[in-house]
């Protein structure tokens, strides 16, 4: 399974250059509204810290790559096109955009904090970044909020001779954005509101919406264009106000990122995707060599260009997804090599969620893990932390 990650932003805000920058896929790029047409999806990678150093071994990636001890793991990236006002009423690609939206496991929010362009993605100065984060949010809440109402309706529509639970017929009716009954109860609940929908206010259905939204749509904010100084200040400001206490924030340039990664393509720089520094290798101009200082100043500043750490931010830490790799206690390699895999699973995986992620088979017959650093037996719903090492014991 490999995670799809959304990219959203309304037009205009380097967003196409945010995903050139994290996949080098040759998209097109321009500061006018529907640059990007049609949802792109490339591969970009997430880092993982290795485990096969501390086995001393080699690993042999099947996918991806490791690079001095960083695992670069593939996912899947969605650039989503059409966001604008009004798009949960098919303004604009509305309808293709809220599809395509719905297809990803976790959004990063791509932000121009510079405040040069409006809110419909035209050139402008001094807009605020907030009404960017607020209508984003605004569009996804009137969205969610319009398939609760249907689910209502389904509710009401129903036979009422039978018992009836308004969370089985709002899972029904929401089953697309992957959440269940426990979990729309438990939401109800923890509003403080009764499961009799009579009761609710709209107020109270917008709470609710809002809520199973957060919680299936996690969301990060790339806040772009942070080499410029009155990003900075917007940045400042907007994350330390109260009301984004929910939202995680990543400053980014992904002008500097692509910068550096087509730099290195040229031999001018020797740059791993992430880090807060590189080193010049190539000959080049004062010019160039300016532009690379001032590059190296932002990165030294906010520790990388913040392409990279928004992916991996939005993935382990606002979605909570974790990297298991298949291992062998006896230390024992295989002829293709060790240390293979590296999956990604979701937060609170257990040890038989791991089995059958590997293989229907494999989880058929699982009789316990094994974790290759302790060598301790663990059981089926042992839960697993990120960067284990696990042996499934089955029995075939």
């Amino acid at each position: 399974m490999s995670y799809k990650i959304g990219l959203v932003g309304k037009p205009s805000v380097g967003k196409s250059s945010f995903f050139n920058a994290a996949t080098m896929n040759d998209v097109p790029e321009g500061a006018y509204p529907f640059t990007t047409i049609d949802p792109s999806v490339g591969e970009a990678y997430v880092r993982v810290d290795c485990a096969a150093p501390e086995f001393d071994e080699t690993c042999t990636p099947s996918v991806g790559f490791c690079d001095n001890g960083t695992r670069y793991v593939p996912v899947k990236l969605v650039d989503v096109a059409g966001l604008i006002p009004g798009a949960h009423e098919g303004k604009g690609l509305g309808n293709q955009f809220l599809t395509d939206l719905n297809e990803a496991d976790v959004l990063v929010h791509v932000v121009d904090f510079s405040g040069e362009t409006d809110i419909e993605g035209e050139a402008t100065e001094g807009h605020d970044p907030r009404e960017d984060i607020d209508f984003l949010e605004d569009e996804l809440d009137m969205w969610y909020l319009d398939i609760l109402e249907k689910g209502l309706e389904r509710y009401r529509s129903g036979y009422h001779g039978e018992e009836k639970n308004v969370e089985e017929d709002l899972a029904e009716q929401m089953s697309a954005f992957k959440t269940n009954k426990d979990e729309i109860k438990q939401v109800i609940l923890s509003l403080g509101l009764s499961l009799d929908p009579d009761d609710w206010d709209d107020a109270d259905k917008e709470a609710i919406a809002r809520e199973i939204r957060k919680r299936t749509k996690p969301m990060l904010i790339a806040a772009n264009k942070m080499d410029k100084p009155v990003a900075q200040e917007n940045f400042e400001e907007i994350t330390s106000d109260p009301e984004y206490d929910h939202l995680t924030f990543v400053p980014a340039s992904a002008h500097a990122e692509k910068a550096l990664k087509n730099a290195e393509e040229a031999g001018i720089v020797e740059y791993e995707p992430g880090s807060s520094d590189f080193d010049i290798v190539g000959d080049v101009s004062g010019e160039q060599e300016e532009g690379l200082e001032q590059i190296r100043e932002f990165l030294n500043a906010y520790d990388g260009a913040g392409v990279q750490a928004s992916l991996e931010t939005a993935l382990f830490d606002v979605m909570g997804a974790i990297a298991i790799f298949p291992g062998s206690a006896n230390g024992k390699s295989d002829t293709q090599g060790v240390f293979r895999d590296c999956f990604i699973l979701p937060e609170g995986s257990t040890t038989e969620d791991f089995a059958y992620h590997l293989h229907s088979d494999i989880g058929d017959g699982l009789l316990h893990g094994i974790d290759c650093r302790s060598k301790r037996q663990v059981g089926s719903d042992h839960e697993l932390e990120h960067r284990d090492v696990l042996e499934i014991v089955t029995t075939g």
